[in-house]
């Protein structure tokens, strides 16, 4: 007998993720817009859902993602417990599946056999088709979360996660309308709008993010900077960044830039509920940002014919390179001096020396920012001088 068809390879539906998209989407887009016509909707729920979803979006950002899958910060238990609650009601799994699946995209980004969300495999799947078929990137391997595992907060929130996602999405909204004498503008408002608008603003990072925007700092993955992005995801619209440094507790790393859960963990901080808190030294950043503008530069230079003002330009952008690298093999080499005399356990030398290094280290963080401007002129001035091949 011949060898039957092998049967094809099919991904089958994840019937709790898809029902509960579908059961709370549905009434948001008919119920809705109806009861909003013929009701009036108190304005304790319109704010109630905005400090809902604020509470939730925040517990996500600060708690879910870069305390827990990125261990950018230490927290007092008192604020991994609230980060347990407002994270569950988000419904968006528990710490230590969103976390263990976040670290392995990561690890795997823009893979599209091991990355769960694969920005490559489309918008729609990266934004919310990945968690309706169960697909074999989906597949989670706790074994290499052993610090999730041994976490007393992370743990108990895994094994009672249903009571943490259903409990609280069915008992503060209800409470709130009680005491608020508006039960149903309250389930509809700050119940489940506040849960779908959770849920796509965390499905941004994942598909817009890594879709529409800037690449400062490297072009090795499709993560974007976007400023617009950041509004709607409590600061986590500086992916780029993010992608490349993912230990930061900060994603916008620039005073101005909008990004509130860097304030609040940095607040946490200073009232003792947080610790530790991880930050990218000014030099790697400087040096990513340069490292990039130098790649643009030269890309314009690969694509335009040659003639007399660019050569000129070249041999500048040559020369600054040249600088750059003998900038870079300072610094590190400042860097093995540390690492030398720390295992000489020379107390008074390391005193002495490590006074000397930092302020070498300033010199060289300052002039690097001064270059990056001069290197950004540069490829500005090499973008308008060139003509296409």
């Amino acid at each position: 007998m011949p060898n039957p068809k092998p049967t094809p390879i099919t991904n089958s539906i994840n019937w709790p993720a898809t029902l509960m998209l579908a059961l709370t989407s549905l009434p948001v887009v008919t119920v809705l817009p109806w009861y909003l016509w013929t009701h009036e909707v108190s304005a304790a729920a319109w704010i109630c859902g905005a400090l809902l979803l604020a509470s939730n979006g925040l517990s996500i950002t600060a708690g879910y993602h870069r305390l827990w899958a990125h261990r950018a910060y230490s927290a007092h238990p008192a604020l991994k417990w609230l980060y347990a609650i407002f994270g569950g009601m988000a419904v968006q799994n528990s710490i230590l599946i969103w976390a263990t699946g976040h670290r392995a995209h990561h690890r795997h980004v823009d893979d599209i056999d091991h990355d769960p969300y694969s920005a490559k495999r489309g918008l729609w799947f990266s934004h919310i088709g990945w968690m309706l078929r169960d697909y074999p990137s989906n597949r989670l391997d706790f074994s290499r979360v052993p610090d999730l595992l041994d976490d007393k907060v992370v743990a108990f929130q895994h094994r009672h996660y249903l009571w943490f996602a259903f409990g609280t999405n069915f008992a503060i909204p209800v409470a709130l309308g009680l005491l608020f004498h508006d039960i149903w503008g309250f389930v509809l408002v700050a119940g489940l709008l506040r849960l779908v608008l959770s849920h796509h603003f965390t499905f941004f990072i994942n598909s817009l993010a890594h879709a529409w925007g800037r690449q400062p700092f490297t072009n090795l993955n499709t993560a974007r900077d976007n400023d617009f992005l950041a509004l709607f995801t409590w600061g986590e619209g500086y992916h780029n960044y993010h992608h490349l440094f993912q230990w930061d507790y900060r994603n916008g790393i620039r005073w101005w830039q909008y990004d509130p859960t860097k304030w609040l963990i940095a607040s946490c901080a200073w009232l003792g509920l947080a610790k530790d808190l991880k930050r990218v030294p000014d030099f790697k950043v400087q040096r990513a940002r340069i490292t990039r503008q130098f790649e643009r530069a030269r890309e314009a230079l690969a694509s335009s014919r040659p003639h007399s003002r660019l050569l000129t330009l070249q041999t500048q952008l040559e020369t600054e390179w040249q600088q750059f690298t003998e900038t870079v093999a300072h610094w590190t080499a400042l860097q093995s001096e540390k690492l030398s005399d720390a295992k000489l356990q020379m107390q008074d030398k390391w005193e002495h020396s490590e006074i000397r290094r930092r302020l070498q280290m300033h010199a060289i963080e300052r002039s690097l920012r001064i270059q990056r401007r001069r290197v950004q002129s540069l490829r500005r001035s090499l973008m308008a001088e060139c003509v296409p091949v």
